[in-house]
């Protein structure tokens, strides 16, 4: 376990020693002013998500507060992470509704109803179990398992997850009841839009618009930037929820229509000061003697656990002091949180990590800025909760529209097409599985789809878990790893397992030789990559070989790589003698590692019929280079050679076996055209 103390460490950006901040006692005093001040900025960001996040989740508003008060006083002093902000999260609202609707509460469509508060009991239970298995998984240094899961299935889940959100979410911004399948309510929009009404459909769609435009404002505003966008839609969804009088029932008539008006469209909280502890609930566990409860455990647990690892990860990158975080503490005090607060009626929670991120944009130090988050939604809660009654349901399901849209971003679908098109296959796979079917069966189907491509790109079934490491000791500072077949997802633990013993624990540099094997896919690129942060802060290499002879299978640097030919450009080019000079000095700045020049003798078609037969010296000029290098120099031909001189140029496609020696020092790598390996 690391030492809770302030050290000294190097900063390899500046290069000058700097005290890093430690979540103890001391740091409590040192960093007090500056955790409390984030603590309060990263409550008001947390506080209309966790009442929308509660209500979307099918849960009674107030539970959301809950969970967020819990988890921030139990993973402070549990877990190490000192930045990441435990609560309520968009990620398992699907999860989270699903387990009530399979108990026969259908949430807040309809209002509340004794069908609705068994159900809500029945989830609690479901929290309970999972939470448990959260702590043992921990426990029993198993956190690792969340290295399992490949990267493009993870995403495709989660941008699944922000279409089923937004689904969810619209007919709620326009004030209309409605409940179904995802695909059925997407379908289902434009009679939403035809059936809304109107005063809350306003106070929707105005709040919508801020969220969406707030960081435009902010980019342009200094100001602005420092004034959290859910703060915002506050400001102006409860004003304009006073004026069309939503406190008080009544009705009113616009083109003919009547359409009616009142409390059911503001957030339901305790009428009194401290009334929140009337509020507390417990679990029926009576609920877990049913089978179909066990279904929802394992979704709690596995999805939960999962995302709280995916993003305790994001935020050790986003650490300016690059504390790490121990993942499997972590789990256990997400797990230990989740027992307290379904204990007592709260939501489950996980690492979160947009919170987090405004957590350290405004400039915490430890973990203690959580803990203040905690503390102010407490006080807001106890003392002010009529204040909170005036919140629209509307203006919560606008934060959660634009949650979503984060998540499922048409930026998402580009960047997985960048990292390469059987990555985008997987990702939209998993993404229409999960829409289809559940998380459980459409991340299983991504995985599978994963599984098949690996099979079609050469894998042996029997590597895909199964790395066939060889352990080398090169001399006392360093050892090799050669992996066998294949370096993939689903053999990634082992292989991470080797590496971490024989280096971070016993202090080597490692040398991972992946010569032999047939693929490395993206999620063992991406996270090598990792990897090699992790030893380079203990002053350590972990150095990648044998991928020279491997074609990535995209232009970006996590790309997959596959042993095999790459088709790229050879581009012949006759001149006449004299000018050959400055054709290689210009082809070799626009890119070519080479050139072939060699003399000749011939004639041309305008030479054959002026009857000039006699051949002349010329120069033939071959030049092997990427696609996008041979047509900056067939460009150049055009421009500047070809208006004043006979040239004669082709291009064709060859095959490689080593791509990598025709891409110049520094250029970025190109999208080869992947063949198969004859032989």
């Amino acid at each position: 376990m690391i030492k809770e103390a302030e050290i000294k460490e190097t900063d390899r950006s500046d290069e000058s020693a700097a005290v890093v901040p430690r979540g103890n006692a001391r740091g409590f005093v040192n960093y007090f002013k500056s955790d409390i001040v984030s603590g309060f900025l990263v409550f008001l960001i947390a506080l209309p998500l966790c009442l929308g996040i509660s209500v979307a989740s099918g849960y009674p508003p107030i539970a959301g507060i809950f969970t967020a008060i819990v988890g921030s006083i139990v993973a402070t002093f549990v877990s190490n992470s000192e930045l990441t902000i435990k609560g309520p999260a968009a990620g398992l609202i699907v999860i989270a509704i699903g387990c009530i609707e399979a108990f026969g509460g259908d949430g807040m469509t309809g209002g509340w109803s004794a069908a609705d508060t068994a159900a809500y009991r029945a989830a609690l239970a479901v929290g309970v179990a999972a939470a448990v298995l959260q702590i043992l998984f921990g426990v029993f240094r198993a956190g690792i398992l969340g290295e399992f899961f490949p990267v493009s299935a993870v995403h495709g889940m989660l941008a699944a997850i922000g279409v089923i959100i937004i689904a969810k979410q619209i007919p709620v911004a326009l004030g209309v009841t409605a409940s179904g399948e995802p695909l059925e309510l997407l379908r289902d929009i434009p009679r939403f839009v035809a059936e809304a009404n109107p005063a809350i459909a306003a106070i929707g769609l105005v709040s919508i618009a801020i969220m969406f435009l707030w960081p435009w404002v902010g980019s342009r505003v200094s100001l602005a930037r420092y004034v959290p966008s859910p703060l915002v839609v506050l400001l102006v969804a409860v004003p304009m929820g006073l004026g069309f009088d939503l406190l008080h029932p009544h009705s009113y008539t616009l083109q003919g229509h009547q359409y009616q008006l009142g409390e059911q469209y503001l957030v339901a909280m305790p009428d009194r000061v401290l009334g929140m502890f009337s509020e507390i609930t417990t679990p029926d566990f009576h609920a877990l003697a049913e089978p179909k409860a066990w279904t929802w455990v394992f979704m709690f647990f596995m999805i939960g656990s999962l995302e709280s690892l995916l993003s305790a990860k994001a935020v050790d990158l986003l650490d300016p002091w690059r504390r790490k975080s121990n993942m499997d503490r972590d789990v256990v005090a997400v797990g230990a949180g989740n027992l307290c607060v379904a204990l007592v009626g709260g939501l489950p929670m996980i690492s979160e990590i947009v919170r987090s991120k405004a957590n350290i944009d405004n400039g915490a130090k430890t973990r203690f800025a959580g803990f203040w988050h905690g503390i102010f939604l407490l006080l807001c809660v106890a003392l002010i909760p009529m204040v909170l009654h005036e919140i629209p349901l509307a203006a919560l399901a606008a934060m959660l529209v634009y949650t979503g849209f984060r998540l499922a971003h048409p930026k998402e679908f580009l960047n997985v097409w960048r990292i390469g098109r059987e990555q985008l296959a997987i990702f939209v796979t998993t993404l229409v599985a999960v829409l289809a079917t559940d998380l459980l069966i459409g991340i299983a189907i991504g995985i599978a789809a994963k599984f098949i491509i690996h099979i079609a790109n050469g894998v042996p079934v029997g590597s895909l878990f199964k790395p066939g490491l060889e352990v080398i000791d090169e001399d006392p500072r360093t050892v090799r790893i050669k992996a066998g077949q294949s370096a993939v997802f689903s053999n990634w633990i082992a292989l991470r397992r080797q590496i971490e013993q024989m280096g971070l624990l016993q202090q080597k540099d490692v040398v991972l030789d992946l010569s032999d094997t047939k693929l490395v896919d993206h999620s063992v690129m991406d996270k090598l990559h990792e990897m090699r942060s992790d030893f380079q802060q203990q002053g350590l290499l972990l150095t990648i070989a044998g991928l020279d002879a491997h074609q990535p299978l995209a232009s970006h640097e996590h790309a997959a790589r596959r042993r095999g030919l790459a088709r790229v450009r050879r581009l012949t080019v006759v001149v006449e003698a004299g000018i050959e000079a400055r054709l290689e000095e210009e082809f070799l700045a626009l890119g070519a590692t080479g050139f072939t020049a060699i003399e000749c003798v011939g004639a041309g078609r305008r030479q054959i019929a002026e009857g000039r037969r006699r051949p002349v010296r010329c120069v033939r000029m071959e030049v092997i280079a990427p696609q996008d290098v041979c047509e900056a120099m067939l460009g150049f031909l055009r421009r500047e050679v070809m208006p004043t001189h006979r040239v004669t140029a082709c291009v064709e496609s060859v095959e490689v076996e080593r791509v990598d020696h025709f891409i110049a020092a520094g250029t970025p790598a190109v999208e080869p055209e992947l063949v198969e390996t004859v032989g």
